[in-house]
């Protein structure tokens, strides 16, 4: 388990063990570089020792009040805050003291516990098997089965990838696995767990009578992201920054000019290709006046599939991780903390289809009820494609809610039109898709939303894409917009203000507007991606190849054998291939692996 973890963990590794119970670590050195910050760190009585992921920004301060009541330190690491932390105020006292990204192991040997804990927004993975009075975790999926910890693949959860891309929620591809959920302390003893949430996000309070003002927002929002920023800059090794022509990763390289940080900027550039930004990612950088280089993405094939593969352990779909996976290779010579812009859509509202939900909510408030069955019916006269299919939309999610949200998605739909599901997944369906259409849902249709979407997308995306690609060369992602206090502000803002004059988080453009160009406040948002349906059509032409044939698919009978030639011979003639063949490109890849693993 520890020699599949050497490329997350390069600098050293360490193991500890007590009775039946053993603890291993790959270390990243960040802070501390000395062997004082060695792992497992152990309690000087060994009756405690944790294993640790992440960073804890506020150890400083957590290390200067455990000073005050007499405890002493050995290292300058932030490690040791945990288990001093964990003796002198105990696991619920710790962790909500906590100000950082972190998934942590800790053993007490006089109870015979074992605590996991993973950080509020599941910024860092922590993976798990619980079965027959055992229980095993690590880091990644792929270490859990060198260890012999896992079932078979589950096809529930084959399903879910094939809907969206990746494995999300707290399934894992493996039966008997499970993804520690965020903002969660699971607590094992007696062969027994049981879980219990130390936090959760607030939302905004509607009968607030003082709401916050535009300015007042944007003022509190400016100085919590250079707070933030600065907190991200702790660190014993060489830092980067990732730079894209949008809003929320020019706040960041702002913050870092504004603290005086001395670093480069780096950008994937993709040659050629309308989605490519390194122009205005240029452009900013001059603005700010800080280094910057630009990575370009090969186009000429696929680019590093097994890589993927070995970096998310689980088969993994989204488009930008291949990107990810090559900025981090090359920042590597450079630095060993990479901050990027993730997280700012999620919280400020960035997203053009939240938007969507949310004035879809606002006309279900003002609706009658008993206009809403004619609506329905109305909505489904309109045609599914073309002009009118927007206004189909607004009509079925502002009287259908969520239900309607989700059917709209085209992925398991694309399979079933063409019958390329195979016997292993006949008669199985994901929950979402058993929704009903509700009224009360589309009056809250924001919030649903933002849940759906949290769970399926920046947990089963978005976060194991960054942290996977990056971790793959030994680097340390850090973003400044996933800090817990600034999403409790921005969380507690009315959607009114974060949509302030229909613009997507307005708060966020209005600080790139005031403190660096009103241009690039307005720049659309594009998306740090590959554009896999042009590049597999244009480029990667002999890519899908793979899907021809014999298959893994078929022969273990996920795909209909033969119901893939058609699909593959449309998209080529419009040169143009749905994401739904690129998750049965990447899927077959995982499975070749698998039987030969």
């Amino acid at each position: 388990m520890m020699d599949s973890l050497a490329r997350r963990g390069p600098d050293s590794e360490g193991f500890e063990a007590w009775p039946g119970v053993g603890l291993g670590h790959r270390r990243l050195s960040i802070l501390d570089l000395s062997p004082a910050g060695h792992q497992p760190m152990l309690s000087d009585d060994r009756k405690a020792g944790v294993v640790f992921n992440g960073c804890i920004y506020n150890f400083l301060e957590l290390r200067a009040e455990l000073e005050q009541h007499g405890h002493r330190f050995r290292s300058e690491c932030d490690t040791e805050v945990l288990v001093t932390g964990y003796l002198h105020w105990g696991i619920d006292d710790l962790v909500i003291r906590l100000r950082g990204m972190f998934a942590f192991a800790l053993w007490d040997e006089i109870k015979r516990t074992l605590f996991l804990v993973r950080d509020r927004l599941g910024v860092k993975p922590l993976v798990y098997y619980a079965h027959d009075g055992e229980i095993a975790f690590a880091s990644t999926v792929g270490a859990l089965g060198a260890g012999g910890f896992r079932g078979p693949v589950d096809p529930e959860a084959i399903l879910q990838f094939l809907e969206y891309g990746n494995v999300a929620g707290d399934q894992c591809i493996f039966e008997r696995l499970s993804k520690l959920p965020p903002a969660t302390i699971l607590e094992w003893q007696n062969g027994k767990a049981r879980q219990r949430t130390y936090w959760t996000l607030p939302h905004w309070d509607e009968s607030d009578a003082s709401p916050i003002t535009f300015d007042e927002a944007v003022d509190e929002a400016e100085t919590l992201i250079v707070d933030s920023t600065r907190l991200r800059l702790i660190s014993d090794v060489p830092i980067a920054a990732l730079l894209s022509g949008g809003v929320d990763s020019t706040l960041v390289c702002w913050a870092l000019s504004r603290l005086n940080a001395n670093l480069t900027a780096f950008t994937v550039g993709t040659p050629g290709d309308p989605s490519d930004e390194t122009g205005q990612a240029r452009q900013t950088a001059r603005q700010l006046g800080i280094p910057h280089e630009v990575v370009e993405l090969p186009p000429d094939r696929p680019e590093m599939l097994s890589e993927m593969e070995d970096a998310y352990s689980e088969p993994f779909a989204s488009q930008s991780a291949q990107a990810m996976l090559r900025v981090s290779r090359a920042v590597k010579s450079r630095a060993t903390v990479l901050l990027t812009g993730d997280g700012g859509d999620d919280v400020f509202l960035g997203y053009s289809f939240l938007h969507n939900a949310w004035l879809a909510q606002e006309t279900a408030r003002k609706l009658p009820a008993p206009l809403v069955p004619p609506i329905r019916m109305a909505a489904a006269c309109l045609p599914p494609v073309g002009p009118l299919r927007r206004l189909r939309r607004y009509f079925e999610y502002s009287t259908s809610g969520l239900s309607a949200y989700v059917h709209a998605h085209d992925g398991l739909p694309y399979f079933a039109g063409y019958g390329i599901l195979g016997e292993r997944l006949q008669g199985l369906t994901l929950p979402q898709r058993k929704l009903a259409p509700s009224f009360d849902s589309a009056r809250r249709l924001l919030s649903d939303v933002l849940a759906y979407q949290h769970r399926n997308h920046f947990l089963g995306e978005f976060m194991p894409k960054v942290d996977g690609g990056t971790m793959y060369y030994g680097i340390e992602s850090r973003s400044p917009f996933l800090d817990q206090k600034l999403w409790e502000f921005a969380a507690r803002l009315s959607p009114r203000l974060r949509f302030r004059n229909g613009v997507l988080k307005a708060v966020l453009r209005e600080i790139v507007r005031r403190r660096v160009d009103p241009a690039i406040a307005s720049r659309p948002k594009q998306g740090f991606t590959v554009p896999v349906e042009r590049w597999l059509a244009e480029r990667w032409t002999g890519a899908l190849d793979r899907l021809t044939g014999a298959t893994e698919l078929e022969r273990q009978g996920w795909v209909r054998k033969g119901s893939l030639e058609r699909p593959i011979q449309e998209a080529r003639a419009r040169r143009w291939v749905p994401t739904q063949l690129w998750f049965l490109l990447i899927l077959e890849h995982w499975l070749e692996r698998q039987s030969t693993a």
